[in-house]
């Protein structure tokens, strides 16, 4: 278990379900491994203790069941005494699980399919390496933090999707009825589909190919035909005509559901472009993409946006002298440090390197020195252990930048670079404003 001066240094943890050597002959390293990316890992060998803690566990704990351990508790004296599919009803409900399994098991295509209805985040094979398995660990942690969200805009069309089950997923739902403002609409609120009613399809055909040719419009852009007939003909023209695809009118959860998983695949196109695959936060591209949008919302709504540079201290220094590797360690760690102190409507971005950019909400230069302060000290008391009893800390250096004194992204984004190279010059460890 943990040590109960851990307690303070490592907020989030993975509760392992675990009896065989692939597990139980690496706790140590496990452990060890974990703690650098700053959290922490618990073993269980009993189903009953297992059960126990995953009822005091926090939402954000991770639970890991290695299938070898259900297996073991299938059989007595030689005898199989359950079914797995019970066995798996045994694991608190509610919650979802990480399952691992042997090569062998993940062969059996109906052992799949009984995790993936067992309340599955996911499974991998094993054996996998130590650093692999806390590397997965450490990504679906930060997964875990990513906002689903999303915008769709619906042309033609009132009362068709349930919007409660597409508003408890943060999806914005934009209803447009006037065909001349359009396409001037979607280039401004940039949704991530536009689903247009088969009669206003019929009544005006060429609505796809203005929404799709315009330079400036989101070449990422999902059109979708919402019908409701078996028109082969209709059917034929639409897509010549461009649209992504075509959708039966159907029950509003249904369609709503439908949508949802639509929006999920094109997020996660996106994030191979716009995410930082080591972090999981924006990057540059998606930064700038998100940024920009939100200085217009601010623009129109009056509110005032903070824009921040922060950049590790000496970090050339940690990597030569604990290697690269650890330098990835020390980045990630400051990644789900940063995005605990952000909010929903905030961005937080990995220019690259040690360098971090964000952009804070409706809120002032001083109170966002104020914040960018309390995120600085408290990276400054996370302890990092370099070798078994050997621990460090490290720092930070950042500068800031406030609209609408600066207008643009760009504007923002040198003068607040400048401010920081003022807190290096200054002794690094500091904020600049």
């Amino acid at each position: 278990m943990r040590p109960a001066d851990s307690e303070h240094l490592y907020q989030r943890r993975a509760y392992v379900l675990a009896q065989t050597f692939f597990i139980k002959d690496n706790q140590q390293e496990l452990i060890l491994l974990a703690h650098k990316y700053d959290f922490d890992m618990l073993f269980f060998d009993q189903m009953v203790d297992f059960q126990q803690a995953v009822l005091v566990a926090d939402e954000d704990d991770l639970l890991v069941v290695d299938l070898d351990v259900l297996y073991s508790l299938q059989t007595a004296d030689g005898n199989r005494t359950l079914f797995l599919r019970d066995l798996f009803k045994q694991l608190p409900a509610n919650r979802d699980y990480v399952y691992l399994q042997t090569e062998k098991q993940s062969g059996r295509f109906l052992l799949q399919q009984m995790l993936v209805e067992s309340n599955c985040l996911a499974y991998a094979e094993k054996p996998i390496a130590n650093d692999k398995l806390v590397d997965k660990l450490f990504n679906l942690f930060a997964q875990a933090r990513r906002n689903m969200a999303g915008k769709v805009m619906l042309v033609g069309l009132q009362q068709v999707f349930d919007l409660a089950i597409l508003q408890e997923r943060r999806i914005q739902v934009i209803e447009h009825h006037e065909l001349q403002s359009l396409q001037r609409e979607v280039r401004r609120l940039q949704p991530d589909i536009v689903v247009i009613s088969e009669a206003q399809y019929r009544r005006t055909e060429s609505i796809v190919r203005i929404l799709k040719r315009n330079l400036e419009a989101d070449p990422n852009l999902e059109v979708m035909l919402l019908t409701e007939s078996s028109d082969e003909a209709l059917a034929r023209r639409a897509v010549a005509d461009g649209f992504d695809s075509l959708i039966m009118h159907k029950a509003s959860d249904v369609l709503s559901r439908q949508l949802i998983n639509r929006l999920g695949k094109i997020r996660l196109a996106r994030d191979l472009i716009s995410r930082d695959r080591a972090t999981g936060l924006l990057n540059k591209i998606g930064f700038q993409q998100a940024a920009s949008e939100l200085i217009k919302q601010a623009e129109q709504a009056g509110k005032p946006l903070g824009l921040a540079v922060i950049d590790i201290d000496k970090f050339k220094t940690i990597n030569d002298t604990w290697g690269h590797y650890f330098g990835d360690i020390v980045i990630k760690r400051l990644s789900l440090h940063l995005s605990s102190h952000m909010r929903a409507e905030d961005l937080l971005s990995r220019f690259g390197g040690e360098e971090f950019v964000m952009l804070f909400w409706d809120c002032e230069l001083q109170d966002m020195i104020k914040r960018l302060d309390g995120m600085r000290i408290g990276f400054n008391a996370l302890v990092f252990e370099v070798a078994p009893g050997q621990d460090k800390q490290f720092s930070f250096s950042g500068g800031a930048a406030a609209f609408p004194a600066l207008r643009s992204e760009n504007e923002l984004f040198l003068h607040a670079d400048a401010q920081l190279y003022k807190a290096k010059q200054a002794g690094r460890n500091r904020i600049v404003g």
